[in-house]
């Protein structure tokens, strides 16, 4: 027996407690109330033991769909059953202390299953109910997810059900799958790229077991069967890990690369120039783990894999002086299908490409102007600018640099912020010189110019002051000056803007070390 109150070291050394929530708890003691079995089961229990708090909680029982409903409906514990899978919702209100917008907190409970054949590896061909937990968990994936533990009455101990040694596996770092990996295969094939995805997300120190990957290898052709929505969401969890890079390159290794991404396998072994150290393949494995390292959004992660993907398409010559024309063109073309095919959104598709496409943009600190830096924030978006640049940094890395800021890069950040501030200019005011010339009921000429000058310099100096009422009385003041004092003034004011537009830029500057 083990204590339910399982005590581990975070990393800074300090206890911490990871507890079976209560409402997890009532639910297991409330099943067995009622004469049946109820066991945690799942990736909960296999993290709970590795000491890292589950995100979710999947509970497994003896209890039928309807016998589940029943029990707890006369609780008053809503419920809803709208699969054919044999997992029931409760909802429970959530602790008052929640900084969830949704108030309320689904457990699912689902009944013991004994899977037959799966012909299309995919789905089983029939779902039958099972009585005990040994049924149950012979049908999961891998040893480490087909632990299931149950929590005594006392809330001190509980007692763990493991017929395939998942805890050994645990302690040795081993993913391996449950009796013959080809039959696990065979019943459902994506099973093989969540292997790849548990060694990637688990830890550096994980490995899949021997003939758990020789399986995978074997059984690679059967991705084919699967639904093109189900690799896409078990790509995005491969990337979004830490170890984006070992698990794709785990995907190459296995063959299963070939009906996700065949395009990137086109790199493997194309040399580049001078001013790369790796081939196109390692390239732009290689900016895909910075991005991981530094944690950035999945677009940029997808967009560093694919942003030189055009490049064995554009090669020409060989050696050092080799070169890649246009490969930013050909590879957002390429990702473009590549994206379609596996059915992202939209929006993300756009993004994507279009960091794809722009990613090779030019910048020297003495030769581009504002002008190109509108160009490319124009094509680009604002909104992604940021997302390039960080792209453009996994790009640095990816060939060899070592620095990913360069103060060139930096300088364009400054450029950037500097071109896309609202300018300070009378078009500021909450009047303009349409609004004068009604007013004093004069033609347009100088004067008009130089009354806004020095509104606008009265508002920089206080802003609660920029508003119609103030302004259109302020225009009448001024119109009774006499010309020379008038033009006084609105120099001064000319001298303001300038000083103030000075100072700006030079905290721009500071604010990216630039001179």
């Amino acid at each position: 027996m083990n204590s339910i109150k399982k005590t581990i070291l975070s990393p800074n050394n300090k206890k911490q407690d990871i507890i079976i929530p209560q409402n997890v708890f009532f639910c297991i003691n409330t099943l067995k109330d009622h004469g049946f079995t109820a066991f945690i089961v799942g990736g909960c229990t296999r993290d709970f033991l590795r000491g890292i708090e589950p995100k979710d909680w999947d509970i497994a029982t003896s209890a039928t769909p309807e016998q589940i409903q029943e029990v707890f409906n006369k609780l008053n514990i809503k419920t809803f059953y709208e699969n054919n899978f044999g997992t029931v919702g409760l909802e429970f209100l959530k602790n008052k202390k929640s900084k969830s917008e949704n108030q309320y907190e689904i457990i699912e409970i689902t009944t013991y299953r004994s899977e037959s054949s799966y012909s299309d590896s995919r789905h089983p061909d029939k779902v039958a109910w099972s009585k005990t937990i040994d049924q149950d968990l012979k049908r999961r994936d891998f040893t480490i997810n087909a632990i299931a533990l149950s929590p005594l009455k006392n809330k001190q101990e509980f007692e763990i059900f493991d017929l395939f040694n998942g805890q050994e596996d645990l302690k040795t770092h081993l993913i391996k799958a449950v009796g013959d990996p080809k039959e696990r295969f065979k019943e459902d094939a994506l099973r093989m790229m969540r292997a790849i995805r548990f060694e990637a997300s688990l830890g550096n120190n994980w490995q899949i077991e021997k003939n758990t990957y020789q399986a995978i290898i074997e059984c690679s052709k059967g991705l084919q069967k699967i639904s093109t929505e189900r690799i896409r969401d078990e790509l995005n969890k491969i990337i979004m890990t830490k170890n984006a890079a070992k698990g794709i390159d785990s995907l190459r290794q296995s063959g299963l690369l070939n009906y996700i991404i065949p395009e990137l396998l086109e790199g493997c072994n194309i040399s580049q120039n001078k001013h790369h150290v790796y081939d196109c393949y390692k390239h732009n494995l290689e900016s895909l783990d910075y991005t991981a390292k530094k944690g950035f959004s999945f677009p940029i992660r997808l967009a560093a894999l694919l942003h030189d993907i055009g490049k064995p398409r554009s090669k020409q010559g060989t050696g050092k002086e080799a070169t890649f024309y246009n490969h930013e063109m050909i590879g957002a073309r390429m990702a473009q299908k590549i994206l379609e095919r596996l059915r992202y959104p939209k929006k993300e598709c756009e993004k994507i490409i279009t960091l794809v496409r722009f990613h090779l943009f030019y910048y020297n600190v003495d030769e581009v102007k504002e002008a190109s830096i509108r160009r490319l924030i124009n094509n680009v978006g604002i909104e992604n600018i940021e997302d390039l640049l960080k792209l453009r940094m996994a790009d640095r890395i990816g060939s060899g640099c070592p620095k990913a800021e360069p103060y060139k890069l930096r300088h364009m950040k400054y450029m950037i912020d500097k071109v896309s501030r609202d300018p300070i200019s009378v078009k500021m005011l909450k009047i303009n010189g349409l609004d004068l010339i009604k007013i004093l009921k004069i033609e347009p000429g100088p004067k008009i110019g130089q009354i806004l000058d020095i509104l606008l310099e009265e508002v920089l100096d206080n802003p609660k002051n920029n508003t119609k009422k103030y302004l259109q009385k302020r225009v009448k003041d001024l119109a009774s000056l006499n010309e020379i004092d008038l033009i006084k003034l609105s120099n001064q004011a000319k001298k303001t803007k300038q000083t103030m537009e000075n100072k700006a830029n030079e905290e721009i500057k500071g604010k990216y070390w630039v001179c």
